[in-house]
Parts: C-alpha cells; sequence; structure tokens
C-alpha cells in the first residue's frame, strides 16, 4: 500500500510542478505587460452616465434569467433592427442575422416586405423563422405609404397573408415622410399616418409595433402612439443611420439639394427616451408599454444607459452594427453580439445610471 502511495505521489509530483511552472510564467508575462502597457492604458476622461459600484455585485452567470418581450421572451434585451431583403446579398445577410438571433435568443425586425406583398420570387429571403426558432419574437415590416394605399384599395387581406407566408408575430409600420419625400421615387403620403395606423389597428387583429427610420419622433408624435394598442413603440431615432441623408446621396435630381437641411432634424434617442419619461409621468398606465431603443446606439453601454434610463420595459436595437459583421461572415458576427452582450450584463452588475 505504501508502495502505492510512493508511486501515485512520484506521478503526480511532475505535473503539479509543471503546472505550478506554467502559472509562474504567465503571472510573470502579465506582469512584464502590465509595465510594457501602462502608459498606454492612462485616460483622463471619465463616462459620467454610470457610477461604478464594485462592491455590490458578482461577476455575470453564464446563464441569465431570459426577458419576457412581446409575449415571447429573449435571452438579452437586445434586438436587430430590420434591414433589407430581395436580393442574393440581402438574403444571405438576412440568413446570417436570423442564425445568430436563434443561437443567442435575440429579437428580429425584418426590413421592408413591399417586394413580397404581391410576388413571392424573393419570398426566401424573409422566411427565416426556420433559422430564429419560436421562443423569440420575429416581425414583418411594411412603410406606412404601403399601408395607406392597402387601406385605401381594401386590400388588407395582403397583410395577413405576409405575416402567415413569413411566419412572423406581427407587423412593423415604419413612419418615414421625409424619406419618401427626397427619395427619387418615393411615394406620396395623402393621408396623416396617425389616422394611417388607427385605421389599421380597427382592421387587423395583430401585434403591431410603430418606428421611424432615423429621425426619430417628437414629443407629440410620442404620445399619440402611447395612446394606442401597439405592441410596442421602436424609436429609430436620430443618430444613426438616416435614410433621408441616404436618399439624398443616391439622388441625382440636383434641386434636392434645396433640401439637405432636413436630414439634421430630428430627436436623438436621448431625447426621446427625456420625452416618454415625461409622458410616463404624466399618465401612470404608459408604464406598461414596451418600446425598442434604436438609432445611434453605438454599443452595449449606450443600449444599458438608455433602457435603463426609460421607465418602462425596453430593449436596445442595432441595425448598421450587425449589418457590418453580417457582411464579413457567420464567426464575426456571432463574435461580434456575444462580446456585446457580455458587456451589457457585466454593465448591469456594476454600473448604475446617474
Amino acid at each position: 500500500m505504501r508502495l502505492l502511495c510512493l508511486i501515485s505521489l512520484i506521478e503526480y509530483l511532475p505535473k503539479t510542478i509543471f503546472e505550478a511552472h506554467l502559472k509562474t510564467e504567465a503571472t510573470s508575462q502579465r506582469k512584464t505587460d502590465h509595465i510594457d502597457l501602462a502608459f498606454r492604458s492612462q485616460v483622463t476622461e471619465n463616462d459620467q452616465r454610470f457610477y461604478y459600484e464594485p462592491l455590490l455585485s458578482s461577476h455575470p452567470n453564464e446563464w441569465e434569467p431570459s426577458i419576457p418581450f412581446l409575449k415571447k421572451h429573449l435571452k438579452a434585451p437586445l434586438w436587430v433592427s430590420s434591414m433589407t431583403g430581395g436580393s442574393e446579398k440581402a438574403g444571405l445577410i438576412n440568413e446570417r442575422l436570423a442564425r445568430m438571433c436563434g443561437n443567442l435568443g435575440l429579437g428580429m425586425g425584418l426590413g421592408s416586405c413591399r417586394i413580397i406583398l404581391e410576388d413571392n420570387t424573393f419570398l426566401k429571403d424573409f422566411q427565416l423563422r426556420k433559422h430564429l426558432g419560436d421562443e423569440v419574437p420575429f416581425f414583418a415590416n411594411l412603410g406606412i405609404a404601403q399601408v395607406e394605399e392597402l387601406l385605401s384599395r381594401k386590400k388588407i387581406s395582403l397583410i395577413l397573408d405576409l405575416i402567415d407566408k413569413t411566419e412572423t408575430d406581427g407587423l412593423i409600420v415604419h413612419v418615414n415622410p421625409l424619406q419618401e419625400w427626397l427619395q427619387p421615387e418615393g411615394d406620396k403620403i395623402r393621408i396623416a399616418p396617425l389616422q394611417t395606423i388607427i385605421s389599421l389597428l380597427d382592421k387587423i387583429d395583430l401585434p403591431v409595433i410603430v418606428k421611424e427610420v432615423g429621425q426619430g419622433m417628437g414629443p407629440e408624435s410620442l404620445e399619440e402612439l402611447l395612446k394606442l394598442p401597439l405592441a410596442a413603440i421602436d424609436f429609430g431615432a436620430f443618430g444613426g443611420t438616416n435614410f433621408s441623408r441616404l436618399e439624398m446621396l443616391r439622388n441625382e435630381n440636383k434641386d434636392q439639394n434645396v433640401f439637405e437641411s432636413l436630414a439634421f432634424v430630428g430627436h436623438t434617442a436621448d431625447q426621446m427616451v427625456e420625452y416618454c419619461n415625461v409622458l410616463i409621468d404624466s399618465n401612470p398606465a404608459y408604464i406598461n408599454k414596451e418600446f425598442i431603443i434604436s438609432g445611434g446606439v453605438r454599443d452595449f453601454l449606450d443600449g444599458y444607459y438608455l433602457s435603463q434610463k426609460l421607465k418602462a420595459t425596453s430593449i436596445y436595437a442595432h441595425a448598421s452594427l450587425f449589418l457590418k459583421y453580417a457582411e464579413k461572415g457567420q464567426d464575426e458576427l456571432m463574435e461580434f453580439a456575444e462580446a456585446q452582450i457580455r458587456g451589457y450584463r457585466l454593465a448591469s452588475r456594476f454600473l448604475k445610471v446617474v
């Protein structure tokens, strides 16, 4: 018995010594790195949006509780904002985004589905439920001009067909009067969008989200939307991709330059949070509304700050940031999204909004 114990000890010691040596080497390298990088690591400005409270929590766990949103569940408070469809490149990007959302438990809104309302040529670009799974919210998307037209033609059934064939949970209506005006082939909006949305809600029994596309919305528009039985309000705030500006960049009609200043009119996500909080304070029933904070949200810290500041249930969204990595590849997209989620969870443990 003593001999066996001695043999076991002899076998164990070299491994233990080797591991200890590796640990010592790693520590030594870390200390060397600290010396080499000390001057490069100095900072002079702090992010004054937060109190940093290092004593009050542990590091986040690998598994965090799910987040109820739009009557489904998310694994992180992050939404992939509506982008595109209807081309070979767009189809591949949509598939990568959907796979990411399915793997990470994120919600997703489709880009404009106008192209498949009455023609199924590009339908496969929008049939992404098989990649997402059934647990997360997934919404179709139409512009306010198309909704207005369908109502006038008494073709509201096409919206119901759209929801069926895309296997989505409801409809996002994007309200974009400036973009349509500046777009060379833009549609004329003949009825106030609010009236079109009210008419739509009267005629369909589906969850509806309303959003802008890069200018945001002022307090009067937000108040009118808060009065309606919407599934959520998506900011589409000023500060990210600005589709009014985008249309001017692709417009060859020089006369349109007279409207260039309109691209710089709008409301940031920070401003819209303030508007919503004032409205919630004036009517506590609004605290039960749900919001998607999008437009100019640069990273997880912006998302955490804005969603914590808003006095109602909210998640935050990226569009162009996800698009950038989706164009590179599935692995790059997943790595970026996972890093953002880890960052958000870390912030939620140690940062308090001022």
